[in-house]
């Protein structure tokens, strides 16, 4: 596998891994989806906005076999309120440590599915990047902590909108009714 020079986050690493402990810091922005592999399936899921850059903000640090990569990711995110429906929107921070090792060393373990992999002393953080925001990205966002969402009845947002409608008695609790006092 070849990394392409179009893909921002390829850091080529064959100097840093020539001395275990070299450390060297790294700032590569770029988009994390450029394909859509990740664009969200419906309107109401939290997605990063088409075309968004993405920061990686990181330390490389070898060790024998590999490279640490340690600090944080940032993008921007989009989405719905849960509650009212009106976009809402804000910026993720996450912070990373990964290891990144070369498949099939005799000092590390092919089958390391914990690791992400180092190919011709290259390696592509976008990975790493993509899953941090993934993980991160709010399922359920709000617009705010105190949102009243919108009236079941008539739809009017509960935020801005006065709404004197009245929540339908259930009938399964009809007999319980003569128990209120004064109705």
């Amino acid at each position: 596998m070849r990394w392409g020079m179009e893909n921002p986050f390829v850091v080529q690493v064959a100097r840093l891994r020539r001395a275990p402990g070299t450390r060297w810091h790294e700032v590569r922005r770029g988009p994390v989806d450029p394909d859509g592999v990740i664009s969200p399936r419906s309107p109401a899921d939290s997605s990063v906005p088409d075309g968004a850059e993405v920061t990686a903000d990181v330390v490389l640090e070898s060790f024998l076999g590999g490279v640490m990569v340690t600090g944080t990711v940032s993008a921007p995110w989009q989405g719905l309120c849960r509650r009212c429906a009106v976009p809402v929107g804000g910026e993720l921070d996450v912070p990373v440590r990964e290891r990144f090792t070369e498949p099939g060393a005799a000092y590390g373990d092919p089958e390391d599915d914990e690791a992400y992999p180092i190919v011709d002393d290259a390696l592509d953080l976008a990975p790493m990047v993509r899953d941090a925001i993934v993980l991160e990205l709010p399922l359920a966002p709000l617009c705010r902590e105190d949102c009243r969402g919108l009236c079941p009845e008539c739809g009017a947002d509960r935020n801005t909108d006065a709404c004197d409608c009245v929540a339908p008695r259930d009938p399964r609790w009809a007999n319980l009714d003569v128990l209120r006092s004064g109705r």
